[in-house]
């Protein structure tokens, strides 16, 4: 009997035989690996996602940013200030510049005077003390220069020693009296209790000692010399008061007068020529900032203020006027303002903390449009999803900018 192999010619067989064994090869082959799954980049990427999201709330914030309300009004009002105390208390400084110039000399004189000048006697002690004409006061050196009227001065204590002003003469006559500011005792209370509560202080330089021959000056030159040194000692003494006048005080304009003194030529190192000089002393009254601004506000019609603190931004639009300017012993001060004042509120980062503790941020700006001394707030708050703020005021940071 035949067979298929009897039938397929040898060639045909053999062309199957070895597609046959390749088809048997292939099948017995290995199957490939199937790729593995990134384990490692998903660890990364969340680990990256965790911190991000951590420093989120690390570096969380929540701040708001003040501007403050501002205000200008017009002033033409009087006040009354107290020395130190009130409402609206004042204080007194002064300052005090020499000039000099060396010019030709056209001769000499003879000349005998006295120093004199103004000292401030103080008071420790509870009740006033009478002191009579022709009372001593000493300085360290042991010049002696005397009151030539009576005065009494007030009681008061170490810390607020009662005061009086006086003027003082040399005992004798002789430039040696022409000395600088210097401190006082008064010879005749030594070795009783008064010796250390009563004494003195003199705030500029004891002038017009002379004696013998003291060279002379033109006439004519000594008054343009004495011209020009007024002229140069202007902004001296203008920057000198300035430096004066503590933190949170202010000086207005017209709020300062000055005098000038011509002090007696002296003779110069080098022969046939003197040294003109000229002294000037100013005396300004300076208010604390924050009670001037609250008196302003509480004259002013149609404010509406209601005793929010204020400052004054600048004064170089007001002016002071007086009939007199007070003495170091003044107990109050009348003077008229007049001019646009700069008004701006005075904002308590505290307050506003407290104000916006716990709140979300609409209520937050709700409750600030309630603030008269906020113009304009601006709310952040971190990270971007949060829009509360925290409970604890202490967390919150408030920022003022600059009204003006």
């Amino acid at each position: 009997m035949h067979t298929l192999d009897d039938i397929i010619p040898p060639s045909r067989r053999k062309e199957m035989e070895s597609v046959s064994n390749n088809s048997t090869n292939n099948s017995g082959r290995e199957p490939r690996h199937r790729s593995r799954f990134p384990f490692g980049t998903l660890i990364i990427v969340v680990l990256i996602i965790a911190v991000s999201i951590g420093a989120l709330f690390y570096f969380s914030s929540a701040k708001v940013e003040i501007t403050p309300n501002a205000v200008s009004v017009a002033v033409q009002n009087s006040f009354t200030a107290n020395q130190s105390s009130g409402t609206l208390p004042f204080e007194i400084v002064t300052a005090q510049k020499t000039a000099s110039q060396t010019v030709a000399s056209n001769g000499t004189q003879t000349v005998n005077s006295s120093a004199s000048g103004t000292i401030t006697i103080y008071n420790t002690q509870k009740n006033s003390q009478r002191l009579i004409a022709n009372t001593r006061f000493a300085t360290a050196a042991g010049l002696i220069f005397r009151i030539h009227s009576a005065v009494t001065v007030p009681g008061g204590s170490s810390a607020n020693p009662g005061s009086v002003t006086a003027t003082v003469y040399a005992d004798q006559v002789g430039s040696s009296y022409n000395v600088d500011p210097t401190s006082f005792t008064v010879p005749g209370f030594a070795g009783t209790p008064q010796a250390s509560e009563v004494y003195a202080q003199s705030s500029a330089a004891m002038t017009g000692g002379a004696s013998g021959l003291v060279p002379t000056v033109d006439p004519t030159t000594e008054s343009k010399t004495v011209g020009a040194l007024v002229t140069a000692l202007g902004p001296d003494l203008s920057a000198s008061i300035q430096t004066q006048v503590p933190p949170g005080y202010i000086l207005l304009p017209g709020a300062a007068t000055t005098t000038y003194t011509e002090l007696a030529p002296a003779p110069s190192a080098t022969t046939g020529v003197v040294d003109v000089k000229e002294q000037g002393t100013v005396t300004a009254v300076i208010f604390p900032n924050a009670a001037l601004a609250s008196a302003i506000a509480s004259s002013t019609e149609n404010f509406g203020y209601q005793g929010e603190p204020l400052s004054l931004a600048s004064t170089s639009d007001l002016q002071l006027a007086t009939t007199n300017m007070p003495n170091p012993n003044a107990t109050s001060f009348s003077f008229t303002l007049s001019g646009t004042a700069s008004l701006v509120y005075t904002v308590d980062a505290a307050r506003i903390a407290a104000a916006v503790a716990g709140e979300t941020r609409s209520a937050a700006e709700v409750a600030l449009t309630n603030y008269p001394e906020v113009k304009r707030a601006v709310i952040t708050l971190r990270p971007f999803w949060k829009q509360t703020f925290p409970a604890d005021p202490a967390s919150i940071s408030v920022v003022v900018d600059d009204a003006n």
